[in-house]
């Protein structure tokens, strides 16, 4: 877990190749999740805790 001031590699990474042809991104969420609602859970929980920063 990263401190949190900083800022996680992914992150970053996102930003910096978002716009570089060949490389896509997807980011999911709770909705995704359809076998397991406790990681539905898990998803939510991190949503939330994400909004607080």
């Amino acid at each position: 877990d990263l401190p949190r001031y900083k800022v996680s590699g992914l992150v970053q990474a996102s930003h910096i190749l978002r716009d570089v042809p060949g490389i896509g991104f997807v980011e999911f969420d709770s909705t995704d999740v359809v076998r397991s609602r406790i990681v539905q859970r898990i998803i939510d929980a991190y949503e939330k805790e994400t909004d607080k920063l």
